[in-house]
C-alpha cells in the first residue's frame, strides 16, 4: 500500500512538471522556452549517451560524431522534405552510422574505445569540412529556419522519448546484460549473453537520439559549419553531465544537464572572460567531492560486483 502511494505521487508529480513545462511558451518570454530548447538538447545527449555508456561502462567521446551527423542531414535535406522527415532521417543516419561503427570498435576497451570514437567525430568533422571547401565550394551552410517554439515541442517529445526508452530498457533483461557486461564481460558471455551484438544494438539506439536532437536544433542555428556540428567540447560536456547527476542512474543525466547548463549560461552572461575558467572550477569541485554524482548521494547501495546483477540470469 505505501508503495502504491509513493508510486502515485511520483506520477502526480511527473504530471504536474509535464503541463508546467508544456505551457512554458505561452507564459514566458521567447529568452526562456529558447534557453529550455537548449537545455532540453544536452538532456537528450546526456539520458541517451547513459542509455548504453552508464550501463556497459564504455566511455564515449563520440556524442559529437552522431550529433554533428544530425545537423548535416537536416542542413542537407532541409529544403528536400518536410520537418518530421528530416528529423527521423536524421536519427536514421545516425543509428546506421553507430552500427558501422559499433561493429569495428566495440571489441575495443577502456581508453582505447574512449580515444577511438573522439578521433571519429574529428575524422568526421574534418572529412566534412574538406568536402565543403572541394565539392561544394563553400564552408557553411544555411539551415531552413523552424520556429522556436516547434523547435521547443520537438526536442520536448524526443527528450521524453529518451527518457521512456531508457526506462524500459533499464527494466528489462537487455538493461541487465548491459549492466553485467559493465560488471564482467567474460562471465556475461559465459551466460549465453551475445555481448558484442547486445553492446551494438544499444550503442546504435543511443546514438539515434544524438542524431535526432541535432536535427532538430539545426533548424534553430540555420547557420553552421564542421566545427560547429562535430565541435568535440559537445561530446566531453555531455559526458561531464551524466557524471554530475549520477552515472547509471535514470534521473541522473537529466539533472546534470538542467544544472550545468544553467551554470554555464549564468557564468556566460555575468562573467564573460572569465567563464570557462569558473565552469572548469566548478566541475572540478563536483568530481572531487561528488565522484558518485548528486544523485548518489541518494541512491542506495547496489548489488556487489561479485554477482548480483549476474545472479538476475541465473
Amino acid at each position: 500500500m505505501q508503495f502504491t502511494g509513493k508510486r502515485a505521487t511520483y506520477i502526480g508529480l511527473l504530471f504536474l512538471v509535464l503541463v508546467a513545462v508544456a505551457v512554458i511558451p505561452f507564459y514566458t518570454s521567447a529568452y526562456i522556452y529558447i534557453f529550455s530548447t537548449t537545455l532540453f538538447m544536452y538532456a537528450v545527449l546526456a539520458v541517451s549517451w547513459n542509455i548504453f555508456c552508464g550501463s556497459s561502462r564504455y566511455i564515449s567521446l563520440g556524442s559529437a560524431a552522431f550529433f554533428g551527423v544530425g545537423i548535416y542531414t537536416a542542413a542537407v535535406l532541409g529544403d528536400a522534405f518536410p520537418l518530421p522527415i528530416v528529423i527521423v532521417l536524421g536519427g536514421l543516419v545516425a543509428f546506421l552510422l553507430a552500427l558501422v561503427v559499433g561493429l569495428s570498435t566495440l571489441r575495443l576497451r577502456g581508453i582505447y574505445f574512449a580515444i577511438f570514437t573522439f578521433g571519429f567525430g574529428e575524422f568526421l568533422k574534418h572529412t566534412v569540412r574538406w568536402y565543403e571547401i572541394n565539392i561544394t565550394s563553400t564552408l557553411s551552410r544555411w539551415v531552413p529556419m523552424t520556429d522556436p517554439v516547434i523547435t521547443y515541442y520537438t526536442m520536448l517529445i524526443v527528450l521524453l522519448a529518451a527518457l521512456l526508452t531508457s526506462y524500459i530498457i533499464k527494466s528489462s533483461k537487455f538493461g541487465f546484460a548491459l549492466q553485467s557486461i559493465g560488471e564482467s564481460e567474460e562471465a556475461t558471455h559465459h551466460m549465453g549473453v551475445n555481448v558484442t551484438a547486445v553492446k551494438i544494438f544499444f550503442f546504435a539506439i543511443s546514438s539515434t537520439f544524438m542524431g535526432l536532437a541535432g536535427a532538430i536544433i539545426a533548424g534553430r542555428w540555420t547557420y553552421i559549419n564542421p566545427a560547429i556540428a562535430f565541435n568535440p567540447v559537445i561530446s566531453f560536456t555531455v559526458v561531464l553531465m551524466v557524471l554530475v547527476g549520477g552515472i547509471r542512474q535514470m534521473y541522473g543525466p537529466l539533472l546534470g544537464a538542467a544544472i550545468l547548463t544553467i551554470i554555464a549560461e549564468v557564468l556566460l552572461t555575468e562573467f564573460t572572460y572569465y567563464y570557462l575558467a569558473l565552469y572548469g572550477i566548478i566541475l572540478i569541485a563536483v568530481i572531487l567531492f561528488l565522484p558518485s554524482g548528486l544523485l548518489g548521494l541518494f541512491a542506495r547501495k547496489g548489488v556487489s560486483k561479485s554477482g548480483g546483477i549476474l545472479a538476475r540470469f541465473r
